[in-house]
């Protein structure tokens, strides 16, 4: 009979290999499980960096002066650029060893069944065969004993004196059928031993070790795939390495560009009121009103007394009184000290000259557009643009109006400044710096007039910085902006602002994103908008986005803002 432990052990192959296929389908779930964490993570870590950046809004330029400020603002940018490595590891860890997986596990669950098919194919054809065999014997055997039994009645026929001889004969030629067929018998179970043997011998030494060597070499190479998968799961993260190691050395170079005495020089500039500090706190003399007479000039006099002392002492303490407006204040900063209106006026000043000059850039930029339009009509209509020009004119005579009621402030607060004799009179300590030029007119002195008198009755001073205020408003420029230019050329590509190096390669798979080489240098079109990637061209033809932690960017001078 066919030997049962040759099936079971196929039996126990075809477990094996479907546990080792579930095994690669729970590595796979594993990475894929990590990819997600790291995207996660990513996403999580951006949007931390996003949460702490500076508002849009005047704070955010006050802070920038402050050295810790710019730090954390460094500190923020480079856990941006870390958390895009991270997305790298979410990516390659998809793309290398998720997808080769899943397209691993479809091959070998094909072949897998292919291979058990051929095997049980295999164990029916000789099963078959061995119920040929077992047929053919039977039937040998059968025959065998019918011949037996009609050999003992023939002779026993034969023996009998009582019985004719044609029933002796009938009976001999009955036993000679019968040894004729258990002969037959015997010949067709001598052949299908004989093709049984030969089956099973291929079977078992050629067929079954054939299927069970391709089996061999299935599973050799799902754990030589497993253990590769596992290799570059680990390079993934090496090979970020590099990359997360200068996101962290700018962290702390961003740490270390703190300078306290810096930041505290520039509160102190910042918050410096201009106020000449207070004189000696004279001494009082209430015995005088002890001493009174009859006369009624002495007493006006010891009531003069009293009262002026008390308007002394209103203002003595100004540094100390709390400004109970907590609002905005006046359009024109009269709240404020002299040198912090100075600044008010003139930070403001500098605000309104750069809204006119966008304003000026909106109207050269739809200047060349109408030029276009009347060049060629089928591009649009010249008329369309008229009215925004209007529009644009009249903010443009707005702003200007407003400039000049603000030149008109700063100039009034720059000639209540004392000159540079009456300086040096009333204080040797404080001493004039620059001239400052508000539009056409130029003061001497950067000294700025407290709008009281001080407890002795005189107008006191503070030195000032040294500052330049320009106000030159031209109505009608012929400076124009690049971008504008450009916007309007008949190809439409953008300028380059620079060049970069590349400092590690990239694939560039996603659309939108070009491949580059480590050491390639490229051109910058366009700056990294905080998104963590940087537009480059190569040539006239290939241009896209590549990381901004890959590349060495070299803006040009003109370029930088």
């Amino acid at each position: 009979m066919v030997p049962l432990q040759k099936r079971d052990q196929f039996d126990n192959l075809e477990k094996h290999t479907q546990w080792g296929i579930e095994y690669v389908e729970k590595y796979t779930k594993f990475v894929k499980e990590r990819s997600e964490i790291e995207t996660n993570y990513a996403k999580q870590i951006r949007n931390l960096s996003k949460k702490y950046q500076p508002k849009k809004n005047s704070r955010e330029e006050e802070e920038s002066k402050y050295t810790f400020c710019r730090a954390f603002l460094m500190t923020l940018n480079e856990l941006n650029d870390y958390a895009g490595q991270h997305e790298v590891i979410a990516e390659n860890l998809t793309s290398q060893v998720i997808t080769e997986l899943s397209r691993y596990l479809q091959e070998v669950k094909a072949e897998r069944k292919s291979h058990f098919h051929d095997g049980r194919k295999a164990q029916q054809h000789i099963e078959s065969l061995w119920k040929q065999l077992e047929s053919s014997k039977k039937r040998f055997e059968r025959e065998c004993k019918e011949a037996d039994r009609a050999q003992q009645y023939f002779e026993k026929m034969d023996a009998d004196i009582n019985v004719t001889k044609a029933d002796v004969e009938k009976a001999r030629q009955q036993a000679q059928m019968r040894h004729q067929m258990a002969a037959d018998s015997k010949s067709d179970y001598s052949s299908y031993l004989q093709k049984f043997n030969q089956e099973q011998n291929e079977h078992y030494f050629t067929v079954i070790p054939s299927i069970f060597q391709k089996l061999q070499d299935m599973e050799e190479k799902r754990i030589e795939r497993l253990g590769v998968c596992m290799k570059i799961f680990a390079e993934v993260d090496r090979q970020v390495l590099p990359i997360v190691g200068k996101c962290l050395d700018g962290m702390t170079n961003a740490a270390e560009s703190i300078d306290p005495k810096t930041d505290s020089k520039q509160v102190v500039e910042s918050y410096k009121s201009g106020f000449e500090p207070q004189g000696d706190v004279e001494f009082e003399d209430y015995s005088q009103a002890m001493k009174r007479t009859a006369s009624e000039t002495s007493l006006s006099n010891s009531r003069e007394a009293k009262e002026k002392p008390a308007g002394k002492s209103k203002g003595k303490l100004w540094p100390f009184i709390k400004n109970k407006n907590k609002g905005s204040g006046p359009e024109d900063f009269s709240h404020l000290p002299p040198e912090q209106r100075r600044k008010k006026l003139q930070g403001k000043l500098d605000e309104l000259n750069k809204d006119i000059q966008k304003e000026m850039d909106q109207r050269d930029a739809l200047t060349k557009m109408k030029d276009v339009y009347v060049k060629n009509p089928q591009m649009g209509d010249p008329a369309s643009v008229d009215p925004r020009l209007s529009e644009i004119a009249q903010n443009i005579e707005k702003l200007q109006f407003e400039v000049q009621k603000f030149e008109g402030w700063l100039v009034e607060v720059a000639e209540r400044m004392p000159s540079k004799s009456d300086t040096h009179r009333r204080s040797g300590l404080y001493e004039t710096q620059n001239n400052t030029t508000v539009g056409n007119i130029t003061t001497v002195g950067n000294n700025c007039a407290q709008d009281r008198e001080s407890p002795d009755g005189s107008y006191t001073e503070e030195q000032n910085s040294e500052t330049q205020v320009k106000a030159n408003i031209n109505p009608n420029p012929t400076s124009t902006t690049p971008e504008f230019d450009d916007e309007f050329d008949d190809e439409e590509t953008l300028p380059t602002i620079g060049t970069c190096k590349a400092l590690y390669p990239f694939e560039g798979h996603n659309e939108g994103t070009i491949a580059v080489a480590e050491g390639e240098l490229l051109y910058v079109i366009e700056e990294d908008k905080g998104d963590g990637w940087t537009r480059v061209r190569r040539n006239e033809d290939e241009e896209g986005y590549v990381p901004t932690s890959y590349v060495e960017v070299f803006l040009e001078t003109n370029a930088k803002g």
